[in-house]
């Protein structure tokens, strides 16, 4: 299988809650309360998991703690959903973050001890 993604991943375990859903043309979904748990993270998106079935193509804000000192707030577009027994696997891309974001990848990439 061909690699297609932009950045390299590096592992994370963030949980976090997506409240409400958004599309480009004013569409909203509220009160959603979809526990995530963020597997893996890029400069250019995240991976995750969830009991919850969220639609592809929907935005969420999310702020991500990626160190104790760093973490970014950030606009993530789900574009893949796979099943995997009682789960759903999401991938997103981050498409609206502030330009700190590289520093803050580097320092967390820094703080795993990968090169």
């Amino acid at each position: 299988m061909i690699d297609m993604r932009k950045e390299k991943r590096w592992p994370a375990k963030l949980e976090l809650e997506i409240t409400s859903l958004f599309k480009q043309d004013n569409v909203k979904v509220e009160n959603i309360n979809a526990p995530i748990h963020v597997f893996d993270i890029s400069k250019a998106g995240i991976g995750f998991t969830s009991k919850s079935i969220l639609p592809l193509g929907y935005y969420f804000n999310a702020r991500l703690v990626l160190c104790e000192k760093d973490a970014v707030n950030c606009v993530v577009r789900i574009i893949r959903q796979q099943k995997t027994g009682e789960d759903y696997i999401y991938g997103c891309e981050i498409v609206g973050t502030a330009s700190i974001m590289d520093y803050v990848f580097n320092d967390y990439a820094a703080s795993l001890n990968f090169s």
